[in-house]
């Protein structure tokens, strides 16, 4: 992604600038101000979930069947906030390749300030999300410290389309669950608008990703596509696999190494999982990144 390794025509390109223009003016017409528009006043009410049931890595299982409402509810508020703690994560990471892409582009020009524009946005995801896991209770999650590290090397080694494809898979991953947690009258109101806000401004960026994922491939030859694909995959399988950190359990108060080994077991989880990443499993296959070697860690993943 770094402004040398990218062909000119492609920083610079008219047909980029027409898609930076439309994200601009949608920006302009509908963005949101967290600080205002979540009610971060009105205290937790835990008879609320913190997301779908549907959703909670246990949903399903003998374990599930055990549970009170109380310790369900729980459990969900704390995925929730896992799952908001591994999305700055890689928003913090999404930042910073993008502004190594940009760097040497023209300020003047649609897409440097729709990047600019998105990082905003993102900033703000980030500042909401930490906002809204601290609310739910929940302490500091994160990923294991190996997965940090690499999170380190690929925000610092990653461009072209192999940083816009695994910006999308994030993305993609985390709005289709929250389409369904801002819906869902069982989740606490304020989580269901930090969704709504998240959906609507990451639609946007799920657009750019896709356009600049499609550009940057334009001639790519099969070793490219084949590494690229390997990339994206393996990124996309630390970040799903992330997105619940053990602890979690443990907070609810749970048995920690029964409700892992329940959850890694949990068929309707994966389901889940597969039936909401159809989409984006098919954009990726259009676009030549659904090599045989990527197909193994989107399994692994339970993508597909």
């Amino acid at each position: 992604m770094a402004g040398s390794t990218v062909p000119s025509k492609v920083q610079e390109s008219p047909e980029g600038d027409d898609v930076a223009r439309r994200l601009l003016g949608s920006a302009a017409q509908l963005a949101y101000d967290p600080a205002t528009e979540v009610d971060w006043e009105t205290p937790l009410d835990k008879e609320f979930h913190g997301a779908s049931p549907e959703w909670c890595s246990l949903y399903g299982t003998a374990y599930w069947g055990e549970l009170t409402e109380a310790q369900r509810k729980e459990l969900t508020r704390q995925e929730a906030a896992s799952v908001a703690s591994t999305g700055i994560w890689f928003e913090m990471i999404l930042q910073q390749m993008v502004l190594r892409d940009i760097y040497m582009k023209n300020p003047a020009g649609a897409e440097f300030q729709w990047a600019l524009t998105e990082i905003a946005e993102e900033c703000r995801h980030s500042i909401m999300f930490a906002r809204g896991a601290q609310k739910l209770g929940a302490p500091h999650y994160r990923p294991r410290r190996a997965v940090m590290e690499l999170g380190r090397a690929f925000k610092t080694l990653a461009f072209g389309e192999a940083a816009y494809a695994a910006i999308l898979v994030a993305e993609e991953v985390l709005d289709v669950m929250q389409r369904d947690w801002m819906r869902d009258e069982r989740v606490v109101p304020f989580v269901r608008t930090i969704n709504n806000i998240h959906v609507v401004e990451e639609s946007r960026h799920m657009k750019f990703a896709r356009d600049e994922t499609l550009k940057r491939l334009e001639g790519a030859g099969w070793a490219r596509r084949q590494i690229n694909a390997f990339v994206v995959a393996v990124a996309s399988y630390f970040i799903v696999t992330s997105m619940v950190n053990p602890e979690v359990y443990r907070k609810a108060g749970l048995d920690k190494r029964r409700a892992l080994a329940a959850a890694k077991a949990n068929a309707h989880h994966k389901s889940m999982m597969r039936s909401s990443c159809s989409g984006l499993m098919d954009f990726l296959a259009s676009a030549r990144l659904l090599t045989k070697p990527a197909l193994a860690f989107y399994k692994r993943a339970n993508l597909i």
